[in-house]
């Protein structure tokens, strides 16, 4: 959650990518919403305060006219050791229209 949330993009297994967004997308919420009871439920997940100010700041305002759907998930094929599924888990950087 912290890598999505400061990188923008990850790229990991499919399950874990569908995992990872669903608590992504609650803590850009919670960003959205603001407040100190907000900073700190995220502060529960995320570990770097920079992270969190990024959320708060940042993101709220880029998501702000958005009513969910802040990220996205885009299958990249299998890994060559093990032959699981790979995905890669970004953060949508659109405009909402």
């Amino acid at each position: 959650m912290t890598d999505v949330l400061g990188y923008g993009k990850i790229k990991t297994t499919e399950a874990k990518a569908k995992e990872v967004r669903r608590i992504v997308e609650k803590l850009i919420t919670l960003g959205k919403k603001g407040g100190l009871a907000g900073r700190r439920q995220a502060l529960a997940y995320i570990y770097d305060d920079k992270v969190v100010d990024k959320l708060f700041g940042e993101l709220a305002e880029r998501y702000a006219g958005r009513q969910g759907g802040y990220s996205r998930i885009t299958k990249l094929g299998s890994r060559l050791g093990d032959g699981a599924p790979m995905a890669q888990l970004e953060l949508i950087t659109e405009a909402a229209e």
